[in-house]
């Protein structure tokens, strides 16, 4: 579990300062694009952000350092009322770590939360996750479980999918031991997350096996092939933008992966009957973010359940800066609420 970074006292400092103080040390105006003005703090975060090297223009490995550092950065102290566990659990082609969040109380037929968290297939651990799913846990009531799966390039799609349905299918075995309701799960994540998450979903319905109980799904990343409006809006937006998404994609597709393929691109599966309730929540400052509101449209056009919300002010990556940024706190909290009700109702 990751500790707090003292640089991070610093950025709160400056993130208190009034928004037109900060917008001016941001380069002066503010951000409006499509319709949205970008949150000051985030402004300010972004103009901090950009004076680093592009994440596009890093090997792998040296990617996964800065943004490991970045995060830690954000990071502030533990939730209250969240205990902390390290696991070991069946993954898609051996034992992975996982992480449990277990609240001090926990909801009525409350369902084990299967997390998987950002970072394009490439990047990030179980640390990335923390802040938003000790939330999740405290906020909703439920046991979470946040996996580290296999990242690409050392282990390509659908390396990252198999853990997440293995993690699933382990979830329905084993979280009655964490408090759950027996064989209950929901599923979830950010960006790529959501779409390990829709797309285990889509899985377990095609082999017949039971849904979740929610699937939740934070500015998701559901087709690699798509050509929103929103991919050249937003292209250049921070902290995701559509050179990033092509370098992931380069890294975490094998040669032979179609960017069309349903199991990679969940909404162009034609067939979206019988799936998950599902929760989506966007970011107004996101590249992706007209894929969440499109697979929300799809899943109600096709008989399903799902509620959107889009957070126009904020930006990709929101759940990580929950400890610093108002407005992405409020909003994570909004959404784990969302989250409780929409599985409850299912139940």
């Amino acid at each position: 579990m990751a500790t707090l970074d003292p640089r991070s006292l610093a950025l709160k400092a400056f993130l208190a300062l009034p928004a037109p103080v900060l917008r001016a040390l941001s380069g002066g105006a503010a951000v409006y694009v499509g319709g949205r003005t970008l949150d000051p703090r985030l402004q300010f975060i972004a103009a901090q952000g950009r004076a680093a090297p592009p994440l596009h223009s890093l090997a792998p490995e040296v990617a996964r350092l800065h943004t490991a550092a970045g995060f830690g950065v954000l990071r502030g102290a533990p939730e209250p009322g969240v205990t902390v566990t390290p696991l070991t659990i069946r993954g898609g082609d051996g034992l992975i770590d996982a992480r449990l969040y277990r609240p001090a109380v926990l909801s009525l037929d409350a369902p084990l939360f299967i997390f998987a968290h950002q970072g394009g297939g490439v990047i990030g651990d179980l640390d990335t996750g923390e802040s938003f799913c000790a939330l999740l846990a405290a906020t909703a009531g439920w046991p979470v479980v946040s996996i580290d799966y296999r990242l690409a390039p050392e282990n390509r799609f659908p390396a990252a999918l198999e853990d997440m349905l293995a993690a699933c299918r382990w979830g329905r075995d084993a979280g009655a031991g964490f408090g759950a309701a027996p064989g209950r799960i929901a599923v979830g994540g950010d960006s790529i997350g959501g779409h390990l998450a829709a797309s285990a979903c889509q899985a377990l319905r095609r082999a017949g096996e039971p849904q979740p109980a929610l699937q939740l799904l934070i500015y998701p990343a559901l087709d690699a092939a798509g050509e929103q409006p929103s991919m050249t809006l937003y292209g250049q937006s921070w902290p995701l933008t559509a050179a990033d998404m092509a370098w992931f994609m380069g890294h975490y597709l094998g040669p032979e992966v179609s960017p069309k393929d349903p199991r990679l691109s969940p909404l162009r599966e034609p067939d979206l009957t019988g799936l998950a309730p599902a929760l989506i929540a966007g970011a107004g400052f996101d590249p992706l973010v007209d894929q969440g509101e499109a697979y929300a449209r799809a899943l109600i056009a096709a008989g399903g359940r799902a509620v959107y919300r889009c957070y126009d002010s904020l930006a990709h990556a929101f759940t990580a800066f929950i400890d610093i940024v108002p407005a992405a706190r409020a909003a994570c909290r909004q959404i784990a609420e969302l989250a409780r009700d929409t599985a409850r109702e299912s139940a």
